[in-house]
């Protein structure tokens, strides 16, 4: 049976899947041509890009001097087929490749590509449909290079990575391709995905096993992360950061692990054997991704689990209990205790005036956060949990006192004085 901690962690998305059709967003858009201008302001030039690419400036400004490619290389030092990894901002709208000479080199950033459009807004993929791009950490092999179908350049990022399968995260075919259009990918105008896939495809062929591309919502900046300090997706976003200072630190991408419900990682300095393969999930997450396959397909198919939500009365929870696996019992606990908090949060938000109404996903939202962090401590895994949120938390700490501790410079006149 699973921990309750493992439980806990799968257990995240649920009710925010179940208000999915009452919280879609609403996407304001202007037409323009062939494209569907998003006018969302947390990446104004996204929306640069795509009125210039509407005007017919397929070169979008920015972009490196693609026709001088050859020579490019030979400035930086660096030759096709040289391992390289991807990283994406969204809304500096900006894509980086770097590139390594040879395994005792760090990697070098050799160019940075204006993002024509990627839709949605900030925060990660959480559904099929969503119209959301995702964020987190992701490899490309050699059988996610494409060359057929509607992009026959471009590269699959492999969504779900086994970080969103453990939280029921769910979408497909998510593409870094040509164009300017997008419902959850990247799009990078046809001349710039051309040079783009060239490097990629030579690099696996000549023996890079995964290209890691790292997707941020923006430069992982204490700043941006500042002025992001109230957004829903904050502490998700300071675990991204972990990763991001991993590869700011040494140049040399970092190993990731999921493990509890978040990404680890060990970071490897120049000269050492750092493999970059799909994300090495820890015993408690593959139970989670296991458990969570098993437990909605069960729900899919069964008359009974596939109408249970927060709506659902008392009784029916009795004959819905009846119908699952002793090994699930746990999960189908958690589940049923967080749906009656979610039923009692709504009961009281329609009481409410209006105008003070909480929208049904913060509820959910309310609902989530409160599950988040119980787990029975006489469990090993619970007890792993508590410790490494317990380092994190001291990581903090210290890192506050010593921002405190820094000297504050002041202004002094010619003769020295302190004004």
């Amino acid at each position: 049976m699973l921990d309750v901690v493992e439980r806990c962690n799968f257990f995240r998305p649920v009710v925010t899947c179940l208000l999915a059709v009452l919280a879609l967003p609403i996407v304001g858009t202007n037409t323009a041509g062939a494209v569907s201008i998003e006018l969302k302001a947390a990446a104004p030039a996204r929306v640069e890009n795509q009125r210039a690419y509407a005007e017919g400036k397929e070169t979008l400004p920015g972009t490196p001097d693609l026709s001088a490619f050859p020579e490019r290389l030979e400035k930086a030092g660096q030759k096709i087929g040289n391992p390289i990894h991807i990283r994406i901002f969204k809304a500096e709208a900006e894509l980086e490749v770097w590139m390594r000479k040879d395994v005792a080199s760090p990697y070098e950033l050799f160019a940075t590509y204006p993002v024509c459009n990627w839709s949605g807004t900030l925060g990660p993929k959480l559904a099929e449909g969503d119209k959301q791009t995702p964020e987190g950490f992701y490899t490309v092999s050699r059988r996610q290079l494409h060359r057929i179908g509607r992009w026959p350049r471009s590269l699959n990022l492999g969504f779900p990575n086994v970080y969103d399968q453990s939280l029921a995260r769910t979408g497909s075919y998510i593409l870094v391709h040509g164009g300017c259009s997008s419902v959850g990918c990247f799009a990078m105008t046809s001349p710039v995905i051309e040079e783009i896939y060239r490097l990629a495809r030579a690099a696996i062929y000549k023996g890079q096993t995964y290209v890691p591309v790292h997707v941020f919502p923006f430069r992982m900046t204490e700043a941006n992360l500042k002025k992001h300090n109230k957004h829903e997706w904050h502490g998700f976003w300071q675990n991204l950061k972990e990763g991001y200072d991993a590869f700011e630190q040494t140049h040399v991408p970092p190993r990731v692990r999921v493990c509890q419900g978040q990404y680890e990682f060990d970071r490897i300095a120049p000269g050492e054997v750092g493999l970059q393969s799909p994300l090495e999930p820890c015993g408690e997450t593959v139970a989670a991704v296991q458990a969570l396959d098993e437990f909605y397909a069960l729900a899919r198919s069964h008359p009974v689990l596939s109408k249970i939500s927060y709506r659902t009365r008392k009784r029916a929870w009795k004959t819905a209990a009846n119908a699952v696996p002793t090994h699930l019992e746990g999960a189908f606990a958690i589940y049923q205790e967080a749906m009656t908090s979610l039923a009692s949060l709504v009961a009281e938000n329609a009481k409410l005036p209006p105008a003070k109404r909480r929208h049904p996903k913060s509820l959910a939202r309310a609902v989530v956060k409160s599950f988040q962090y119980k787990c029975n401590p006489t469990r090993a895994s619970c007890r792993r949990f508590i410790a490494l949120h317990k380092q994190r938390a001291a990581a903090k700490q210290r890192a506050a006192e010593q921002r405190a501790r820094r000297p504050v410079r002041t202004a002094t006149d010619r003769r020295g004085r302190t004004r």
